[in-house]
């Protein structure tokens, strides 16, 4: 492989020391596309806790559990949101009169105290009650998917399951048509592509998802149905009605996060499965381990990259940093910490320490990590207990991509039918 993919390298700057700059792009990175896991190990080991990297127009990267967990946890230091909603006001005011709203994707781009009143409504809805009701229907779901294939012998399980399962959910969820889940798809994949994203360019992807789906949240307000988009139009924010601005930064969020995070997580298990037959046994001898299973393999292959942004100059972990500054928060590094988990490279179905940050920390903390632990944990037993045991396909590697959410492309296995 050569580093001709890579981003240009841009000049240190002066507050940064020598001894801190590694050289990693995290989205092109050649060892990091072609093995995530195998390369963030080898960084745990050889780049500095907390490191800047000239890639992708320059920023921190932390690497250790404890930079993670102080900065995700540290709202004053190191922000959600890439613009105030005072800035973003600002912007649409000088925008030709007739502009659309620009869409603000909320809870997760703003910080308490305003957080909090934007992240209630959804409380509900991703509530373990909410989602443990669902169980049945996503355990069908799988179900079929699965049996889709059973008797080729082999599939791409990205496309015929990893995909497919969680997304359906989550349209079904929202009251969206499953019907245009493709085309609602590739929206997803142009919006994740960019990794140097000009704001202005980001606010014009964030326009097509809303007029996408406009159609769609409007009817919901006057012909209410059992969705999240129904729900929404019923709740109120800080004691006031929520309006189609409301909806709209709402509906960026859940699109988003909803239509791609899991079955990256869903890819990495059934990779992992597919190279350890004696875990496969195991677990089906012993089904009522698939919960431990689940949480170890979230720990192992943690697969989120959560931008922050420098709130102000000050000095973090004996560092300088200056306001407007962007940091990564590298999760997949932080769960193979070896101060946090010993033999971190190990996958112990016995650890006895899971207590993992795969769903970050703090406010931010993942709003929709109970539904994504349900799904995760009714793919594995399904897959356990429908097919025999399913192996790598030799001829066709695994492949991956890389950026803010570190997942499977491909995932062609075998097994005998």
């Amino acid at each position: 492989m050569t580093t001709a993919a890579l981003s240009p390298a841009v000049p240190k700057p002066a507050h940064v020391a020598d001894a801190v700059v590694y050289d990693f792009d995290m989205f092109q990175d050649p060892a990091y596309v072609a093995d995530p896991h195998r390369r963030v190990l080898d960084m745990v080991k050889h780049a500095p806790p907390v490191f800047w990297t000239p890639r992708n127009g320059g920023h921190w990267m932390l690497v250790s559990h404890e930079a993670n967990f102080v900065a995700s946890r540290d709202v004053e230091a190191f922000s959600n949101g890439f613009a105030t909603p005072a800035e973003l006001s600002a912007i649409q005011l000088r925008m030709p009169p007739g502009t659309p709203h620009i869409p603000f994707p909320l809870p997760i781009n703003i910080d308490p105290p305003d957080h909090g009143k934007y992240r209630l409504p959804l409380q509900r809805v991703f509530s373990p009650k909410t989602i443990n009701e669902l169980k049945d229907s996503i355990r069908v779901l799988a179900g079929e998917l699965i049996d889709k294939v059973a008797a080729q012998g082999h599939c791409e399980f990205m496309a015929a399951v990893a995909e497919p399962l969680p997304v359906v959910v989550f349209l079904k969820m929202l009251g969206l048509p499953v019907s245009r889940m493709e085309e609602y798809r590739a929206l997803v994949a142009e919006h994740m592509s960019d990794p140097t994203p000009d704001p202005m360019d980001s606010i014009k992807k964030l326009w097509k998802i809303t007029a996408l789906l406009r159609d769609d949240v409007l009817l919901r307000k006057d012909n209410p149905q059992d969705d999240i988009i129904s729900m929404l139009w019923k709740a109120e924010i800080d004691g006031k009605p929520t309006t189609l601005d409301d909806m709209e930064n709402y509906m960026v969020l859940l699109f988003l996060a909803g239509l791609d995070t899991v079955m990256n997580g869903i890819g990495h298990g059934i990779r992992h499965f597919a190279t350890d037959l004696a875990l496969q046994d195991e677990l089906r001898k012993s089904p009522e381990q698939v919960g431990d299973a689940s949480e170890e393999m979230l720990r192992r292959y943690t697969f989120t990259v959560p931008p922050r942004f420098v709130k102000k100059d000050m000095e973090f972990m004996g560092l300088q940093m200056k306001r407007g500054e962007r940091a990564m928060l590298f999760l997949p590094a932080a769960d193979l910490d070896p101060k946090v988990f010993p033999n971190p490279d190990t996958y112990d179905l016995k650890r006895e320490n899971k207590t993992h940050i795969a769903f970050n920390a703090g406010p931010h903390r993942c709003l929709g990590s109970h539904l994504a632990r349900v799904e995760l944990q009714i793919v594995y037993e399904e897959m356990l207990a429908r097919l025999p045991r399913f192996r790598l396909d030799p001829a066709k590697p695994p492949t991956f991509h890389c950026g803010h959410v570190v997942g499977v492309s491909t995932l062609n296995l075998v097994w005998q039918a």
